[in-house]
């Protein structure tokens, strides 16, 4: 990989002028980059990681992969860019999708305008000038008329959640700050904290490597089992030939995957219901998820049924009672919260070595030097703690850093107080700041991630373009536009289950954080169709000035 000295110059202290900076290298700052490049605009991305990759960069624990298919978590802007790219299997392991991120960053030659291992401290907008002053860790001082937020849903880990972290012996990871050069588990003593996602994947893949793992499960989750078969040439010739097909297709489902609900509850009788199921749960990917019945959402009947037959699915695996009673979730529905994929995951747990520690009723209170302290006195004794604790979703990229707007308005105090956005594209009060991946908006939980930052992109860039053709200076969300958009986000939301549940899609695993369902749930096809119809009609609820 190349080096972040390599591909940019040291700060110097002096104010450099560009046209637009953006916050983040991964899958949407490298398109953002491509296209605002392509307008002859200069720009700059700053990104706190050492190469390109974002997500891909940061979450290179044991077991990182894909789950959603290779072959759509693309780009599909150019058919050359991606015949030329070949998986070697469906759901590829994060070495190769970082790669693959490299591969892109290459190909389009960006690297030279990204500046690695930098984090943006500030951001301030000065209403005389309507341009954004924004400042690094490293002294680069940038003036520009346009600030995008390209920084990812999930890039603001929960590092420092347990009393006496930093008095452990051993070694303690968020398994978002894994160290690139690995670590050594072999013979060790391992504790991983978190069952979501990813400590699913970390505890299936390191508990054939450790002398011993203890799990500490607090939220029990539905997993669906995983099939990642190997793709040859044959294999790859398939899915590239589909590129017309899923160039017209994917932005235009319901969660932005190659698949759609192509079932109706009502219309089945309950023997072909279970063979809907049977066969989509055979298919070994989200499928059940984002394709099965999509009254699952809405009706607690029929959810509690799709919920009843995952759980059967899980406790046939498990069979020990014990096991069953704290990995299987009893207390909220299937797809409510994110379904993770597994690989033999469930079956870990009946391995010698392996020990489940349920802390919902006995919870951890704190680190101590040796080990993970139990609010029953117990304390496991562990030389490596892997913390899978989640994230600030959706918010946090922004409010860690000084972003002020009107007024020297301040981002972190507004999303303090209620979490706002304009389609996820603007806040309201902070001009020229144009944003992917926050609140409001598909792209915060509820899409296949490249589906949903390629179309934000386009429409920022449109945006911007916009702007700049007609001699202005300035977009922003109007107050009654975004508070419009509010109130459509939350009466779409609030037709869910998902709105009565808790988690990290409300926001209620942050203390304080205000609550309200992060993505909009009305559709990733529906969303795209909103914004074209917002820019065909000169941008309604917009300031453009």
């Amino acid at each position: 990989m190349t080096s972040a000295t390599q591909t940019a110059p040291p700060a110097t202290g002096e104010t450099l002028e560009l046209d637009a900076v953006i916050l983040g290298a991964g899958v949407a700052g490298l398109y953002q980059l491509h296209q605002l490049r392509q307008q002859g605009l200069r720009v700059r991305v700053f990104d706190r990681a050492g190469d390109v990759g974002g997500t891909w960069w940061w979450n290179r624990y044991p077991g990182a992969r894909f789950d959603s298919e290779a072959y759509i978590y693309q780009y599909l802007f150019d058919e050359d860019l991606y015949k030329d790219w070949s998986w070697s299997e469906k759901f590829p392991g994060q070495p190769e999708i970082e790669r693959w991120m490299g591969y892109v960053a290459d190909r389009l030659d960006l690297r030279r305008d990204i500046r690695f291992s930098t984090t943006i401290t500030s951001a301030h907008y000065d209403e005389d000038r309507g341009r954004w002053t924004i400042r690094t860790d490293r002294g680069d001082v940038v003036d520009a008329q346009f600030f995008v937020s390209c920084a990812g849903m999930l890039s603001a880990p929960l590092e420092e959640v347990f009393p006496g972290q930093s008095d452990f012996a051993g070694r303690i990871f968020h398994t978002s700050r894994w160290p690139a050069e690995g670590v050594e588990l072999a013979g060790k003593r391992v504790g991983v904290v978190g069952i979501g996602a990813t400590g699913i994947q970390v505890i299936q893949t390191v508990a054939d490597q450790v002398a011993h793992l203890t799990v500490f499960a607090r939220t029990p989750q539905y997993v669906l089992p995983m099939k990642s078969p190997a793709y040859g040439e044959a294999e790859q010739a398939a899915y590239k030939a589909r590129f017309a097909e899923l160039k017209a297709t994917i932005p235009h489902t319901f969660t932005g995957f190659e698949y759609d609900f192509e079932h109706v509850w009502a219309e089945c009788t309950p023997e072909q219901r279970r063979d809907v199921l049977e066969e989509i749960y055979a298919d070994g990917s989200l499928k059940l998820w984002l394709a099965s019945f999509g009254e699952m959402f809405f009706s607690q009947e029929v959810n509690d049924e799709v919920s009843e037959f995952v759980r059967e699915k899980m406790r046939a695996r498990l069979k020990d009672p014990r096991l069953i009673d704290v990995l299987v979730p009893t207390d909220y529905g299937f797809g409510t919260h994110r379904v993770p994929l597994e690989r033999d995951y469930l079956e870990v747990y009946h391995r010698e070595n392996v020990e489940l520690v349920g802390v919902r009723d006995n919870p951890i209170t704190r680190i101590t030097p040796t080990g993970i302290e139990l609010a029953d006195g117990t304390v496991h004794e562990l030389d490596v703690i892997v913390l899978a604790t989640g994230f600030d979703a959706g918010t946090g990229s922004l409010t860690r850093i000084d972003v002020r707007g009107r007024g020297g308005r301040s981002l972190t105090e507004d999303w303090g107080r209620d979490i706002r956005s304009m389609m996820g594209l603007q806040v309201h009060g902070y001009p020229n700041l144009l944003t992917t991946a926050v609140p409001l908006a598909p792209s915060a939980a509820l899409c296949n991630m490249t589906t949903c930052l390629q179309q934000q992109t386009e429409w920022i860039s449109d945006a911007i373009r916009h702007v700049r053709d007609r001699g202005l200076s300035t977009i922003e969300a109007t107050a009654e536009g975004e508070a419009a958009w509010v109130t459509h986000h939350d009466e779409t939301a609030g037709a869910t289950l998902i709105a009565n549940t808790t988690g990290w899609y409300l926001g209620s695993n942050v203390p304080g954080k205000p609550r309200r369902v992060l993505s909009y749930t009305g559709g990733v096809g529906t969303y795209r169709q909103k914004c074209d119809e917002v820019a065909r009609a000169g941008y309604p609820g917009f300031d453009i000035r």
